[in-house]
This record gives C-alpha cells, sequence and structure tokens, in this order.
C-alpha cells in the first residue's frame, strides 16, 4: 500500500497537536517535518523543539526533512525525535559522512535532490540510505506545482534501486495531490507527501484516501 506522509508545513500552528492526531486518524503513515533555515532556502519554519514536542502525541514515525545548511550541527538534536532524517545533497560537502552520522544516532538516514539536481548525484550513495526523497519542486514553500520533468528521475532511482537489490523506499514531496499521486507510484515511488492537499481539507481521511486511491490505480 502506499504511503502517505501529511507535511505539517501546511498545518495549522496554533493547534499543531489536533492537526497531528486528527491525520494519524485519518490513516496517515508518517508525518512529514519540514525544516527550513532561511539560507538554503528562502523560508523559516521550525527547529527541534517542535519535533520534540510532537513525538509525545502520536504513534507516527517523524519523517524530519532537513532543508538547511551544515546538517551535521543539527543532527543530534534532531534524532533525539526522528525515526527518518533527510538531508539534501545539495548541502552536504561530505554526504557518506553526513548519512553515517544519521545512522550512528539510530535512525534511519535519507537523502533528498532538489529538481535541478541529476539523479547521478546520488547514485554513489543509495546503499547507505533507507529513503530516497525526490523534490517535484523547488523547495522553500508549501502549495507549489508539480514539476513534471522530475518524473523520468523517479523510474530511474527505482531501476537502480531493483538492479542493486535495494530495498530504500522512494518518497516524492511537491504538489502532490489526488491528480499527480497516479504518476509517482507508476514510475515507483512508495510513500507521497502532501501537503495543502491534506491539511487545506476539512475532511482529512477523504483526503488522503483519495490520493492512495488515485496512487494505486
Amino acid at each position: 500500500m502506499t504511503k502517505i506522509a501529511p507535511s505539517i508545513l501546511s498545518a495549522d500552528f496554533a493547534k499543531l497537536g489536533e492537526e497531528i492526531k486528527e491525520v494519524e486518524k485519518a490513516g496517515a503513515d508518517y508525518v512529514h517535518v519540514d525544516v527550513m533555515d532561511g539560507h538554503f532556502v528562502p523560508n523559516i519554519t521550525i527547529g527541534p523543539l517542535i519535533g520534540d514536542a510532537i513525538k509525545p502525541i502520536t504513534n507516527l514515525p517523524l519523517d524530519v526533512h532537513l532543508m538547511i545548511e551544515n546538517p551535521d550541527v543539527y543532527i543530534p538534536q534532531f534524532a533525539k525525535s526522528a525515526s527518518i532524517i533527510t538531508v539534501h545533497q545539495e548541502a552536504c560537502v561530505h554526504l557518506h559522512r553526513t548519512l553515517q552520522l544519521i545512522r550512528s544516532h539510530g535512525v534511519k538516514p535519507g537523502v533528498v535532490i532538489n529538481p535541478g539536481t541529476p539523479a547521478e548525484a546520488i547514485k554513489p550513495v543509495l546503499t547507505e540510505v533507507d529513503l530516497v526523497l525526490l523534490m517535484t519542486v523547488n523547495p522553500g514553500f508549501g502549495g507549489q506545482s508539480f514539476i513534471k520533468e522530475v518524473v523520468p528521475k523517479i523510474a530511474q532511482i527505482a531501476a537502480w534501486r531493483d538492479e542493486m537489490g535495494l530495498s530504500f523506499e522512494i518518497e516524492i514531496d511537491g504538489g502532490v495531490n489526488e491528480e499527480t499521486a497516479a504518476v509517482c507510484t507508476a514510475n515507483g515511488a512508495d510513500v507521497l507527501v502532501a501537503g495543502s492537499a491534506i491539511f487545506n481539507q476539512s475532511d482529512r481521511k477523504k483526503a488522503i484516501d483519495l490520493i492512495r486511491k488515485s496512487a494505486e490505480k
């Protein structure tokens, strides 16, 4: 079954705990936590204290997406609450070392690439990760439109996974909704991040079910 990871970037932060409990009850598989520093991306969101605050209120794994410079400095703090930490290839000077640092804290490591980064940039680290996250928008803001040119990269990563006998998950983030979900999973995606497509809907269960149903056609 396709996994759905609601992004709290689109949640109502005035009642964040309630929002997370609602999507958990509605059938979410992960809670996607978008961390932005105002340097690597043109927006500032949340820090490790939010992860610490929400971890006790949900049984779902926290999927922490670090869109930040110098991720190695902050990984130990986020590792206290995260089940998965993903870092951008574009932000890591020594990518292997950063992924190994994440795993040393007992957290699953993942790698992310932006729409303009070729899949080949992360092929050398595929044996080191539990998750590959492909951005289908340029990171920094929610509510953007899906960049269809990324789709061939999903298929390429999935093909390498099969060829190398690996089992990492492929996650897609950006512009995912009922219309775009199917093309992602048809090309090998396992996990779909959705923000506004879920949190902007009054019926979160219906929104999650529609995305999953579309993904599994």
